[in-house]
């Protein structure tokens, strides 16, 4: 996980040295435990691509079928067409300071598309790192979307259709997959948005696209260090 060094000046800041490790080790359980919490994958490594921490969303997405995957203790990208973009954007970053945005795998592979931000840490140390952000494969996660539809007393049905239109499926196949007409599921949006105060679907988009990134609670138990 995280790592911080601090070194002692002399004898009498031996007691002192030692409350600032155990002050950065709190820091450092902390981080990781805010860092489980999000629905954005992070990954930090250095420009080696030898990975020092992932989070329970990057985790799920590398295991996935991610573009990019981990072999070992590194991060590899799955087509050797992205090998070269990933080493120069981390090298980039560790040697440069440079933050880009990367576009990685194919739509015709298994792997598919996604987005990847490439962002330079600590260039004022000796231990340079880069931080990976990942793209969420969904607008809105399920226990986001879950917690807005408690919020504002959906019904059940109501709740299926607004996870749907939040994954981008149209109200027409919406309709085909719950077997009911389509004016029913019309219905239901004009009932969600009443509901939720919203002045289209666009609207109603747009407040699941704010809604903060959520993990469920209901995973694999994993200590972090």
């Amino acid at each position: 996980m995280w790592s911080t060094e601090l070194t002692s000046t002399g004898p009498a800041a031996g007691p002192r040295s030692g409350e600032r490790r155990a002050a950065a080790s709190l820091t450092s359980h902390w981080m990781g435990l805010v860092l489980e919490e999000l629905d954005h994958g992070v990954v930090l490594l250095n420009g080696a691509a030898r990975v020092m921490h992932t989070n329970l969303a990057a985790r799920a997405a590398l295991e996935g079928g991610h573009p990019l995957e981990m072999v070992g203790p590194h991060l590899r990208a799955r087509l050797l067409t992205d090998a070269v973009p990933l080493a120069d954007a981390l090298a980039g970053a560790e040697a440069g300071g440079r933050r880009c945005l990367l576009r990685l795998g194919d739509e015709r592979a298994a792997c598919g598309r996604a987005n990847v931000v490439v962002v330079p840490l600590n260039r004022d140390v000796s231990q340079a790192a880069v931080l990976l952000i990942l793209e969420r494969r969904q607008l809105c996660g399920d226990l986001a979307a879950q917690w807005f539809a408690l919020r504002h007393q959906l019904t059940p049905a109501e709740t299926e259709v607004l996870k749907a239109l939040s994954a981008g499926v149209r109200p027409t196949e919406v309709a085909a997959r719950q077997g009911v007409a389509i004016s029913t599921v019309r219905s239901q949006i004009q009932s969600i948005r009443a509901k939720s105060g919203a002045d289209s679907i666009g609207d109603l988009v747009r407040q699941l696209a704010m809604l903060p990134p959520l993990v469920s609670s209901l995973r694999p138990a994993r200590q972090v260090n």
